[in-house]
């Protein structure tokens, strides 16, 4: 794999707490060789995203043996999923597609809210973590600690607490030299980084403005079954929840987000926004806390504004893209670059970015190389979190200040089990409380 090098022309941040963190693409180095050239991971969570990381990984070794003649192989061979059963269908696919030589998981396949600890603890190289985010902060530390490689999906915390938990992880990763690769597939892409870089390189003047949407659909929701104790309930309703998903904004938004900071190479210093939640699930309070639709001024430390739309709403507009607006040109980020003067720019470079992070992690991995994303996948989801709270204020927020003393929505997250009452209940109205803009306060 080619190296990676950080973006020549990167900007800090001259704020004290956000101070040295840089929105570029991470290094490679070399790090430690593995023992086998059979990678052995652990699954944490197999839902969606989990079961398509897990599809991915798996099928890596055969394409990167046909493409670059590298021959590895990947197998599963521990799994956590907080509902076990749940987990019995996709193993059993697993089984029929891959064999039962490459997912060998009798035994070892850890149910409840701490079952990570016990996957992560077995014979295994890598830990996939596909979690709802709040319990990412702690289950990355866990594996940081266990001495894992880890790729962890975005975004990787629901709040300031987990952002500030999951940046000094990174820094004992970057020292022991584990890889750790981040859900932002994106910058995985050929588009994206052939795009990004022309960007960089001037090819529409000074970049002025950024315009960036995930206005989406409904989302599922998961009826409470009998028997279910508060916490099953939302732990199996994770996105409706801010303290468990971190919001519309985090959960989704932060791809394109994600872009526009990378096209800067810095992240914002503040931001002011407004939205609310009038149509989630019909507007039913009962069913969901979190806002339907968010719009964000975010502005960067050298005056520039990125404009940011958020939305779920059935029957609306359905629009997800990133547009830069600089002095030479517009782009429509990924897709074509229209400067003022001359023909317009067809973006190359293919997609399928889940599947080429896998690739080049795994290829990583069997060079006995490393790279750490963690660290701006930290400060996307924390760029996502201001948004986040200043939409639920209602007022300007400073980044500094929320990076030092935001909000810690789930205190006590480590000791969480099904019994446990979870951060927010219904009230006597049998509704969720929902953030007011105006009322509600950003900082502890």
């Amino acid at each position: 794999m080619k190296e990676i090098e950080q973006v020549s022309r990167r900007k800090f941040i001259g704020s004290s707490a956000l101070a040295g963190v840089a929105a570029s693409f991470p290094y490679v180095a070399k790090g430690e060789n593995l023992q086998s050239d059979t990678i052995r991971v652990a699954a944490i969570g197999l839902g969606g995203r989990g079961t398509g990381a897990i599809g991915q990984i798996l099928d890596a070794p055969k394409d990167l043996e046909k493409e670059k003649g590298i021959r590895c192989n990947t197998k599963l061979v521990a799994v956590a999923e907080a509902f076990p059963e749940k987990a019995a269908g996709k193993i059993a696919g697993f089984k029929k597609k891959y064999g039962e030589d490459r997912i060998d998981v009798e035994g070892r396949i850890f149910g409840g809210l701490d079952g990570y600890k016990q996957a992560i603890n077995e014979d295994v190289d890598m830990v996939v973590i596909a979690t709802p985010p709040g319990f990412k902060p702690q289950q990355f530390e866990y594996a940081v600690n266990q001495g894992k490689k880890v790729f962890m999906e975005k975004p990787v915390a629901s709040d300031v607490t987990g952002v500030r938990r999951v940046l000094e992880s990174a820094k004992l990763a970057k020292e022991k030299g584990l890889t750790v690769g981040i859900g932002l597939q994106r910058r995985h892409e050929d588009r994206f980084k052939d795009n990004v870089q022309q960007l960089q390189d001037g090819v529409i003047g000074d970049i002025n403005l950024l315009r960036v949407y995930w206005n989406g659909n409904s989302i599922w929701h998961r009826a409470k079954q009998k028997g279910m104790t508060e916490m099953e309930y939302q732990v199996n309703n994770w996105y409706h929840f801010t303290w468990a998903s971190g919001d519309q904004i985090c959960e989704q938004h932060i791809h394109n987000l994600d872009i526009g900071c990378w096209i800067k190479g810095m992240y914002p210093v503040k931001a002011n926004g407004m939205g609310g939640s009038e149509m989630r699930m019909g507007g039913d309070r009962k069913l969901s806390q979190i806002f339907d639709h968010t719009f964000v001024e975010y502005t960067f430390p050298d005056g520039t504004k990125m404009y940011s739309q958020g939305r779920h709403l059935k029957g609306g507009w359905s629009h997800v893209a990133e547009y830069a607006h600089g002095s030479k040109g517009t782009c429509s980020v990924a897709r074509f670059i229209e400067p003022f003067e001359g023909d317009p720019i067809r973006v190359s470079g293919s997609g399928n970015g889940h599947y080429q992070e896998q690739k080049d992690l795994i290829e990583t991995l069997h060079k006995g190389e490393y790279y750490n994303e963690a660290e701006y996948g930290a400060m996307s989801t924390f760029t996502a979190i201001l948004g986040r709270e200043a939409c639920y204020s209602g007022k300007e927020i400073n980044a500094d200040e929320l990076l030092k003393k935001g909000r810690d929505y789930a205190p006590g997250i480590d000791d969480y089990t099904f019994s446990t009452t979870p951060p927010v209940v219904p009230g006597e109205d049998g509704e969720y409380p929902v953030p007011a803009p105006g009322i509600y306060r950003p900082f502890a």
